[in-house]
């Protein structure tokens, strides 16, 4: 873990290139620093039905909720959410240029007691498998 999971309106797919945010995000998570790199998941869905605001079909949103392991300082995650934020503005420049978008991101600590995990992609890319 982190895992990034953007929810988005379905019009912002009109307004804003999905999968360059997706890398974008990536790229930004990755130059954090506090992340290992085989953690990290990306994933973007379209919410099939939404009310904005105040409901005006050209209102978008895009909410990316951030779950990480914990372990990591406040601090260091607000950074590293800083970071992923003003990346985020960035690729989203042209919606967030209207009156009409909205834009978030919440980042949540995962409890390990509660949270199972088997990844193999970590020994690969720690060199260990």
């Amino acid at each position: 873990m982190p895992h990034l999971r953007i929810e988005y309106s379905r019009g912002l797919e009109g307004r804003a290139d999905i999968p360059a945010l997706c890398r974008t995000l990536h790229r930004a998570m990755n130059e954090a620093g506090i992340f290992p790199q085989a953690g990290i998941r990306i994933r973007a869905y379209a919410a099939d039905h939404a009310i904005v605001a105040d409901g005006l079909p050209e209102n978008d949103f895009a909410a990316l909720t951030l779950i990480v392991g914990a372990g990591r300082s406040k601090d260091a995650l607000a950074r590293a959410g800083q970071q992923i934020m003003a990346a985020a503005e960035a690729a989203l420049a042209r919606p967030l240029a209207t009156p009409h978008f909205a834009l978030s991101l919440e980042i949540r600590v995962a409890d390990p007691d509660l949270s199972w995990k088997n990844t193999p992609i970590h020994a690969r890319l720690s060199g260990k498998g």
